[in-house]
């Protein structure tokens, strides 16, 4: 009889280590969401300015991924992924630090050249060392997201009842702690036999099924990132806990759904099909709140209830950014990631001046029409999205150690 497919909860420690610091990783994205108002009333900001958080943080985090690849290919997934913590940790110290909006916009810069190195090292490694083939790896790497997002503005609205500077510097420990567990428990990745270069993501982006799925990532995430940076200003709620509660309702329907509900959803009605049909629904939540602005009911309803086709369509598009293409799997994702972070810094500073020059209900307009639009590019460029990766997925630890071996 053949053996019994590997569980998605059978995986090799390092598998855990590393999704580990993922959580908290994408912590940071959420993390400073229950303490912006705070940050504007203290430091004298506008909400435009607060917003340059996302935008510089998310920015540079696109612009990295360009780098992941060569760095990786040259250094191994293990110090890459160390070298991305190691930056994490400084930045987000030196953002505690701060005395201005600037400095911490800055800060945040660094702190997502760190995010860009270890996100996309991190996802490449999952997918290279789990146990369960592809859509386990990916399940792991999207509850981890999942978790960290929810779980980042629950820590940042409890230590920002403190102060403003209690998540930068909550991060920072965390991270380090993510930083101890990688270096112990993931073994050592020599580097591939052939090197990446800085043009191969670019290049990645010529297969068009690949680049649908990109340009409907860039337009989804002016919905995704209007949602998760404008909120908290339309909101008014004066309180970081109330609104880390709010965002960790949000943040926990997106991991339950991406773990439990996308597979079920994909199986039996198709990708493109569900992921249709969550950007609509998702559209309409964004429009729905643009009518209700003024309504904190509607507000927190809509956001924890957009978490659910979130989820869903997190995971389903990143499994297909994986296997829409030829190219090497951590290529792929750095060339996708790339797209739509540029995407989320342009949404993240559209919301905060569309919010001060028209008013609160302009940002989730704008967030509404780009996930439309990028519905219609799905649409429209759907034919291409034929899975064309050859590469086998792992389905035994033996197996998937030498593959962590030979990718790396």
């Amino acid at each position: 009889m053949p053996a019994d497919k590997p569980g998605l909860l059978h995986q090799p420690v390092a598998v855990w280590a590393v999704a580990f610091a993922a959580v908290v990783s994408f912590m940071g994205i959420g993390l400073v969401d229950p303490i912006l108002p705070a940050i504007a009333g203290q430091l004298g900001a506008t909400k435009a300015q607060t917003l340059l958080l996302f935008t510089s943080y998310l920015g540079i985090t696109g612009l990295a991924m360009l780098l992941t690849g060569w760095v990786s290919s040259r250094f191994g997934a293990k110090r890459t992924l160390m070298a991305g913590l190691v930056l994490i940790v400084v930045f987000a110290a030196l953002a505690g630090s701060s005395g201005s909006i600037g400095e911490i916009v800055g800060f945040r810069a660094g702190w997502g050249l760190g995010n860009s190195l270890f996100i996309a090292t991190a996802l490449a490694t999952i997918v290279g060392a789990a146990s369960g083939g592809m859509a386990n790896a990916i399940i792991l790497y999207e509850a981890a997201l999942g978790l960290g997002i929810a779980t980042g503005p629950l820590v940042g609205g409890l230590l920002g009842e403190v102060s403003w500077r209690g998540p930068f510097f909550g991060t920072a420990v965390l991270m380090a702690i993510a930083f101890v567990a990688i270096v112990t428990l993931l073994p050592a990745t020599p580097r591939p036999a052939v090197a990446t270069s800085i043009s191969d993501p670019i290049k990645a982006l010529r297969h068009k099924g690949l680049r649908t799925v990109a340009a409907m990532a860039f337009l989804y995430n002016f919905g995704f990132f209007t949602l998760l940076a404008y909120t908290p200003f339309a909101l008014d709620i004066a309180s970081p806990v109330r609104l880390g509660f709010v965002f960790f309702g949000w943040g926990l329907c997106l991991a339950i759904a991406s773990v439990a509900l996308a597979p079920r959803l994909q199986r039996r009605f198709g990708t493109v099909p569900v992921v249709s049909a969550m950007l609509a629904l998702f559209a309409l939540v964004l429009l729905v709140e643009a009518l209700f602005v003024d309504s904190q009911v509607v507000l927190v309803t809509g956001t924890v209830l957009a978490g659910i086709f979130l989820g869903v369509n997190n995971t389903i598009v990143t499994e297909l950014v994986m296997e829409v293409s030829p190219v090497q799997r951590s290529t792929a994702s750095a060339a996708y990631s790339f797209v739509r972070f540029i995407g989320g810094a342009i949404a993240a500073w559209a919301a905060g001046q569309l919010g001060e020059v028209i008013g609160d209900q302009a940002p989730f307009v704008l967030g509404a029409v780009g996930v439309l639009v990028g519905l219609l590019v799905l649409q429209r460029g759907r034919r291409h999205l034929v899975v064309a990766h050859a590469e086998p997925a792992p389905h035994t630890p033996a197996e998937a150690a030498a593959l962590t071996a030979g990718d790396a």
